[in-house]
């Protein structure tokens, strides 16, 4: 229906009040532009207590106001998640999937590298020279237990030379060949190693016999060990240097002492070869081999360390000889020992000096051998 037709059709509004109310609108908003551009401080002018005002009204109008708004737009958040949710699901599985791999990896690499670190901080007293190797074959049977490492004479290793991991001992090598070296390990029934309870020192060998835990002979001493006792190489023999670790002691179910082996406890990858030969090497030989021994000192100098002194037998008297005869001319008989008989002394006379009487001599029993001829002067 025409506006006109309606029941408002008749009104009409004064041109007057309407060009008003223009004018006055248009004034304001010429007035609103004048004190936006002005650059004076808002705290020393009108429009400034006026922007304050308006600023303080308009806030909680501009909320409320907003307020919708936002609750729209959490709304359509909600809505959109919830049908999109299986497709997120699905895009967070694949990004935990690929983020376990990555942990695997990490933890891997975290492994290696503290059994690097172990393997690096292995030190020996005294200071013994060491090679690193890595095991790259093994050969496993109901007797035989070897590996076969990547280190050989290239690097000085010997037969003989004892092996350990980042844990404790491992065995010994047992061939050498450029560029390999193969690994006894303690379990093969052919191993034999000296070793000792480190608690009471009793002495014992270690025996392989094809199982994860070798056997304790020859235990010598009463209770020389209990379970849980700490065993370590001896050194007796000069195999291996005494103090490496090997294991824990158990009773079997044999009844048999046995050693769960430190070294079993992870995998035996990565080894360091102790290049030892012998006691020979741990000693400065120059220095033990010194020609000057140093000075005995006891509390009293004057006693000697071997006990008092003997008396010295004195030496045997030289024999006696008969004087010459002295202006005859027969030749004097030859000397013929005497033995000295006693002699008394009697005391002087007053103003002489005492006289000691010639020893005598007594007539031999034998007769006496001719004098030599001897011409007149």
């Amino acid at each position: 229906m025409p506006f006109r037709e309606g029941p408002l059709g008749d009104l009409k509004v004064p041109l007057t009040w309407t060009a008003a109310v223009a004018l006055i609108v248009a004034v304001v908003i010429a007035v609103a532009f004048l004190l936006a551009d002005r650059r004076e401080t808002l705290q020393q002018q009108a429009y400034g207590v006026t922007r304050q005002t308006v600023d303080t009204v308009a806030k909680p109008v501009s909320g409320v106001i907003a307020a919708p708004g936002r609750w729209t737009g959490v709304g359509v958040d909600a809505v959109r998640n919830y049908f999109f949710a299986g497709s997120e699901n699905a895009r967070l599985k694949a990004e935990l999937k690929e983020m376990r791999t990555y942990r695997d990896k990490y933890l891997a690499l975290v492994d290696e590298n503290e059994r690097y670190k172990s393997l690096l901080g292995l030190k020996t007293d005294p200071p013994i020279p060491m090679v690193a190797a890595r095991v790259v074959a093994d050969s496993r049977g109901p007797f035989a237990n070897t590996r076969l490492a990547d280190a050989g004479k290239e690097k000085g290793v010997v037969v003989g030379n004892p092996v350990m991991n980042e844990r404790g001992l491992v065995g010994r090598i047992v061939g050498v060949a450029p560029g390999a070296s193969r690994v006894l390990l303690l379990t093969d029934i052919a191993s034999r190693t000296p070793v000792m309870i480190d608690r009471t020192n009793s002495r014992a060998i270690l025996t392989g016999d094809g199982g994860p835990n070798p056997k304790l002979e020859y235990l010598r001493g009463s209770e020389p060990i209990q379970a849980g006792d700490r065993v370590v190489t001896s050194g007796d023999g000069g195999v291996v240097p005494r103090g490496l670790p090997v294991g824990a002691a158990v009773k079997g179910l044999d009844g048999r002492w046995r050693v769960v082996l430190f070294a079993d406890s992870t995998s035996i990858d990565y080894i360091r070869i102790l290049l030892f030969k012998d006691f020979a090497q741990l000693a400065d030989q120059q220095a033990l081999a010194a020609k000057v021994l140093p000075p005995v000192i006891t509390e009293n100098p004057e006693q000697s360390i071997l006990g008092p002194a003997r008396p010295a037998t004195p030496p045997p008297a030289a024999p006696a000889t008969t004087a010459p005869a002295a202006t005859t001319g027969t030749a004097p008989a030859a000397a013929r020992p005497t033995t000295p008989a006693p002699t008394a002394t009697r005391p002087a006379a007053a103003g002489t000096s005492a006289a000691r009487p010639p020893a005598t001599t007594r007539p031999s029993t034998t007769s006496p051998a001719p004098a030599p001829a001897r011409t007149p002067q």
